[in-house]
């Protein structure tokens, strides 16, 4: 190899080595700032720099006296630094041949002295350079003070990047670096609206499935392949993050409008897709949030983001803008989840209200459905139709049935001649939850109550999620005397073939169908053949929503046996359940129940 091609070479590796560090082009810190005061005050010099010296530039990481954040390399003494990886200092542009005509020389620089930035590999960045306009020579101590700032600068930039500024795996900036970023960003351009893209190569189960098929050194390959297209797709000078395993961010760059800039990367991600080899098997999103440094934290902003692109994760172009609307409503779910732990301890947050099940051939009470009611200490009552379908999704769902019955079983009235089935409702976690039947049967023995006094009420959903363990601890329960009530029945699967199988006694018809009674003959002829359905097959039938005296009159001629709603009464506290239980008793008819 030539010299010529030896130097080429050398030069290839420590630019390579410059980009593999990520610093070009990113915002100003001030752990190097810190640095560059330190130079200038320690030479009483106005101008300090941590220069780079990159292909065909000098880019200044950190400058003091200088507006400019790069000037070209040719002619540039730091250029000069990077390649010999020696001290350099001109005492007088003026007097130097090759420098007097440089772009600095024409400037009025005078003085120079700059110590290279040196990698532990050898390869040499650039310099921690400072400057005069008047000539001037340097000390031994000076320089000395120069290259331990030069090492200080090198230490600076091994630990960030040790300390998770770069992905292993792409080789890009980190979501630790990132955050960094933005920070510098709010302290460069406090009050610049910018727009921040996360995307998102695929859903975690996907990930999960092809790494299960294909390997996780594939799932490697992907991102590394991903990280490239991406690269390509904003553009040199733009920098690509890798903030989470599967997902990159980037900022739009300065100026770009919104609805503009949206329409662009949904066009980009629809070609994309179409060239992508994966695009059936890996579904990415994008989500875009629009924020200004100066009011938005990083980590806030990186938060949107996250939300944006699981709102995309439901449209249909896999795109989203963050919306500060579903935002907030996800963090009350978030704090609804994370605070029903505590309400199960506490005395005064959660309690049961029970709404009358009457028997329509009688007018007779003969049951109550229990139901939960809390009142969160900061957010006030919480309506369960919120909170209930989150707790049910989470670790919380059991505990909440347990509470439900503990306190249910022990209300069942049995006393001054009222022996009312006490409904409750169960979830899919219950369904699979071992010893769940073991431990009804013992709260019904400590509570010295009969099997039949109580009935689960249980979705169609809610058994299809896992048919075969749920008709197991369906038969256990049916085996032991307890009642079972289909829940919500016809907003399901309601399949002809799972009704004939599952051993439930009761099917309670969804509200929904029976709040349009007076719609149509059509919606009349839906619910009398769900009430001749279930009748055929052995199901008593109970209609719920029945809000007015034509409804009650409708279901009854329908031969339906139970009803349930606001005509009657609503979701009563204990003490005026029990006082509405009394009056309805003396005279029990049709009447609205005022409720308290």
């Amino acid at each position: 190899m030539s010299g010529t091609d030896c130097r080429e070479r050398l030069e290839e590796d420590r630019l390579n080595a410059l980009q593999a560090l990520n610093l070009l082009d990113t915002p100003p810190s001030e752990s190097f700032d810190r640095i560059t005061r330190m130079a200038s005050q320690i030479f009483n010099l106005p101008i300090s720099a941590v220069s780079l010296t990159d292909r065909d530039r000098q880019w200044f990481k950190s400058r003091i006296g200088v507006d400019h954040c790069s000037i070209p390399r040719d002619k540039a003494p730091c250029g000069q630094v990077a390649e010999s990886a020696e001290v350099l200092v001109i005492p007088d542009f003026a007097q130097d041949a090759f420098y007097a005509d440089s772009v600095l020389g024409r400037s009025g620089i005078r003085f120079y002295a700059g110590a290279p930035l040196v990698t532990r590999e050898g390869y040499s960045l650039g310099a921690l350079c400072v400057l005069g306009t008047e000539p001037r020579t340097v000390s031994p101590a000076e320089i000395a003070a120069l290259t331990d700032l030069a090492a200080m600068v090198m230490a600076q930039i091994e630990l960030q990047h040790a300390f998770g500024r770069v992905d292993p795996l792409s080789g890009l900036p980190s979501r630790n670096q990132f955050l960094d970023d933005l920070a510098d960003l709010a302290a460069e351009h406090p009050n610049e609206a910018r727009i921040a893209v996360l995307i998102d190569l695929g859903r975690p189960e996907q990930v999960s499935a092809y790494s299960r098929v294909m390997g996780p050194g594939r799932v490697d390959d992907l991102v590394r392949e991903a990280a490239r297209e991406l690269r390509r797709l904003i553009g040199p000078g733009r920098k690509l993050y890798h903030t989470a395993a599967t997902q990159f961010t980037f900022l739009a760059p300065r100026g770009a409008q919104q609805d503009d800039y949206v329409r662009l990367l949904a066009d980009e991600h629809r070609q994309a897709r179409q060239r992508s080899i994966t695009g059936m098997l890996l579904t990415s999103a994008i989500g875009v949030s629009v924020f200004k440094p100066c009011t938005t934290a990083p980590q806030d902003a990186l938060r949107s983001l996250y939300s944006a692109v699981q709102d995309a994760r439901s449209l249909h172009d896999l795109i989203s803008v963050y919306s500060s609307v579903a935002d907030e409503a996800y963090q009350r779910r978030y704090q609804l989840l994370q605070d029903f732990g505590p309400a199960l301890g506490a005395d005064d947050q959660l309690r049961l209200v029970f709404q009358p099940r009457i028997d329509l051939s009688t007018g007779r009470c003969i049951g109550a459905e229990a139901l939960l009611r809390w009142d969160h200490p900061e957010l006030g009552p919480v309506s369960p139709g919120e909170f209930v379908p989150v707790i049910e999704l989470s670790p919380h769902a059991q505990a909440m049935t347990a509470f439900v019955l503990e306190r249910a079983q022990a209300r069942c009235w049995q006393d001054a001649g009222h022996s009312l089935v006490m409904s409750v409702n169960i979830s899919a976690a219950n369904l699979i939850e071992a010893g769940f039947g073991q431990s009804v049967e013992a709260g019904l023995r400590r509570h010295g109550l009969a099997p039949g006094q109580l009935e689960l009420e249980v979705t169609e959903s809610a058994i299809m999620q896992n048919a075969e363990q749920a008709r197991r601890q369906l038969d256990l329960l049916a085996a032991a005397g307890i009642r079972l009530a289909i829940d919500d029945f016809g907003t399901g699967y309601s399949s002809l073939a799972y009704l004939q199988d599952i051993p439930a006694h009761v099917v309670k018809i969804d509200q929904s169908f029976v709040r349009k009674l007076a719609d149509g003959e059509r919606e009349r002829s839906l619910v009398h053949s769900m009430i001749h359905l279930s009748h055929d097959l052995g199901y008593r039938v109970v209609a719920e929503g029945i809000e007015t005296a034509e409804a009650a009159d409708q279901v009854r001629a329908m031969a339906c046996d139970e009803a349930q709603g606001y005509l009657f009464a609503r979701p009563l506290e204990i003490g005026t359940f029990e006082t509405w239980l009394r009056e309805h008793e003396q005279d029990a008819r049709y009447e609205p129940a005022l409720a308290s």
